[in-house]
């Protein structure tokens, strides 16, 4: 990872370059793992940032020296649990295998345990697996996430113990 990347908290003024990284990275990341027919679906609404999850403290951005969003991620934790949920991880897919999801989920991670959290639970793409693997998650399931009543997206249950 170069030495110029900054993870820091988001805020809801990142609401516009999150959404577009989100709608131009996920496509490319997605394609070789789901059919057309899911991500004409699915990509609408997975390619949004969620301005309270921005404002929470607890979701990240990677930023570059020139201030370029590269990569985001965070975490929520349940009400009255030790239990924590990943949420909307990803790397601008010109910046794979730079350690930039790595340093964000390093980030989470860490934040996380301090925080109480003993199980991180995620639900990643198919694409993701490997590299929640190499993080320390095991997979348990695959399972079909509710994006909306009737759309179904596939996805795979994992989960950390911190």
């Amino acid at each position: 990872m170069s030495d110029t990347l900054t993870i820091r908290p988001s805020t809801p003024q990142d609401l516009a370059a999150l959404d577009a990284l989100f709608a131009r990275a996920y496509p490319r990341l997605l394609k070789a793992d789901y059919p057309p027919s899911v991500l004409v679906t699915a990509l609408p609404l997975i390619s949004r940032a969620q301005p309270a999850l921005l404002a929470s403290g607890t979701f990240y951005v990677a930023e570059t020296a020139n201030g370029a969003l590269i990569g985001a991620g965070g975490w929520t934790g349940r009400r009255n649990s030790t239990i924590g949920d990943i949420r909307h991880v990803v790397t601008d897919d010109r910046a794979l295998r730079r350690g930039v999801g790595r340093a964000i989920l390093t980030r989470v991670v860490e934040e996380a345990a301090e925080d109480g959290v003993t199980l991180l639970d995620c639900k990643s793409t198919r694409t993701a697996v490997p590299f929640y693997k190499a993080m320390g998650f095991e997979t348990l399931r695959p399972i079909r996430v509710e994006l909306r009543p009737g759309i179904l997206f596939p996805a795979m249950q994992m989960q950390r113990l911190l």
